[in-house]
């Protein structure tokens, strides 16, 4: 089959990919719409297709072995869809986007571009990552509450449910500080790919981002109360707890960049 066959053939493959798996991709768009620690998934697929095209160079060898791992990524979706089971059927279009590189391009495109296909699955939302909000409110009004005590605060938590000497606040899920862990976990999969670095390092990094964002959040709560507690509670939820959010993200987003120095893994690499 020579190149133009393959590129007709690719494209419209794609084509009818695109309609049998339209079920799941509207399921993805309401996710991204409505799931707010998945609303970065719009921008998963745009910076695959960036890395994919800064890399575009590649010899095309094509391996018909690759039709094999597109035909389990349909079957994966057939078996998904009927009983709308959305995040098997979208890890099978994970699946056959791998099998269209590996039909149409070959292994060393894969190769090359294993990690914009494997970044793809930070755009699908994991059932269980909701279920985990209720105990980190608790786990962070606990220690919320034991930070701004050391600023001389007299506060006291029961559950998710902080009482301070005027007022008293619920640590709900906004507060968690869920949607921080998932945003740097993201944000940290995507820097160790385009930094040079040793792997230990870049594993380092990977595990150093769950600490920084509890710690960025638990900053930011504790301070929420301490100016609810001195300045009143209008301050510090109509002004305080607007701005703090984003604030605190770049200062986790800077311990970041400061860990990453520590482990030799900040220079970009230059074909990115």
């Amino acid at each position: 089959m020579n190149m133009r066959s393959r590129t007709v053939g690719l494209v419209l493959v794609t084509a009818l990919l695109g309609v049998a798996f339209f079920p799941t991709l509207r399921w993805l768009v309401r996710s991204w719409l409505g799931n707010p620690y998945y609303s970065h998934g719009f921008l998963v697929p745009l910076i695959s297709a960036y890395l994919i095209w800064r890399r575009r160079s590649v010899e095309k060898e094509p391996w018909d072995g690759g039709l094999l791992v597109l035909a389990a990524g349909v079957a994966m979706h057939l078996y998904a869809v009927p009983s709308r089971m959305y995040v098997l059927s979208a890890l099978g279009l994970i699946v056959v986007a791998v099998g269209l590189v590996l039909t149409f391009y070959g292994r060393i495109a894969l190769r090359r571009w294993g990690f914009p296909l494997f970044f793809l699955t930070a755009m699908i939302p994991l059932p269980f990552v909701e279920r985990l909000s209720p105990p980190l409110e608790a786990f962070v009004a606990r220690y919320a509450t034991e930070l701004v005590r050391l600023l001389g605060v007299a506060a006291s938590a029961v559950g998710s449910q902080v009482y301070l000497t005027s007022t008293a606040f619920t640590v709900g899920a906004p507060c968690s500080g869920l949607r921080s862990i998932v945003a740097l976990l993201t944000l940290t999969l995507l820097f160790t790919h385009v930094v040079h670095g040793p792997w230990w390092g870049k594993i380092g990094l990977l595990i150093a981002a769950l600490p920084i964002a509890m710690a960025a959040n638990l900053v930011r709560v504790s301070s929420l109360f301490f100016v609810a507690e001195t300045l009143g509670a209008d301050a510090g939820l109509r002004y305080y707890h607007t701005f703090s959010s984003p604030t605190l993200f770049l200062l986790a987003c800077t311990l970041l960049l400061v860990t990453s120095r520590t482990l030799r893994c900040h220079a970009i690499r230059t074909d990115i």
